[in-house]
């Protein structure tokens, strides 16, 4: 069991059926009345994010989110299939459980596959990926000085906003978790 007042970033929980993910929380103890904590709460089955308070003293259970390192194989219609590492399974998931998470994933990556009591909820990319810039328009001298961006097109087909000096054929770093150009490599 966990209590309300034990919250940090990243501590999941059970709560109503489902299993919620702490994105912020913050503990208030105003001048009149009993203390609380205000927390952002994340969904890990349906990805909804909603806000709820909570007295410092209410507990709930601790919820165990194993966290499986598989290989992305490739993706046939709207099933992906990965490949356990270890033991060479080969497991299938839909689009729903995956969502925008392989946006930045390309065949034969690792990704984290995320199991609770059994069940596949989700899937974690690696933090930082290193994709090539396969369309954007061409850079031009002195284009460094200044802080503007123009859309890129990497080899998975998302599109990242990079600074004016990348071309296309450069190897970029991006951050999976905003999507956001880091360094040319």
């Amino acid at each position: 069991m966990i209590t309300a007042g034990e919250f940090r970033n990243g501590v999941t929980f059970e709560m109503d059926g489902s299993v919620y993910q702490v994105v912020e929380f913050q503990h208030v103890k105003p001048g009149k009345g009993a203390a609380f904590v205000r927390t952002k709460l994340k969904n890990l089955f349906t990805g909804a994010t909603v806000e709820k308070t909570f007295s410092p003293t209410d507990k709930m259970p601790k919820a165990h989110i194993e966290r499986k390192d598989m290989q992305f194989l490739y993706a046939d219609g709207d099933l992906y299939y990965f490949m356990d590492t270890e033991t060479y399974e080969q497991i299938p998931l839909g689009k729903d459980k995956i969502g925008d998470a392989l946006l930045f994933v390309k065949e034969s990556m690792v990704v984290k596959m995320l199991i609770h009591n059994g069940i596949v909820f989700g899937i974690e990319p690696p933090t930082f990926v290193e994709l090539e810039v396969i369309q954007t328009e061409p850079g031009f001298r002195g284009d460094t000085a200044t802080n503007t961006t123009k859309p890129a097109t990497v080899e998975t087909g998302a599109t990242v906003k990079v600074p004016l000096f990348v071309n296309q054929g450069d190897i970029i770093r991006i951050d999976t978790r905003t999507g956001e150009y880091m360094e040319r490599v």
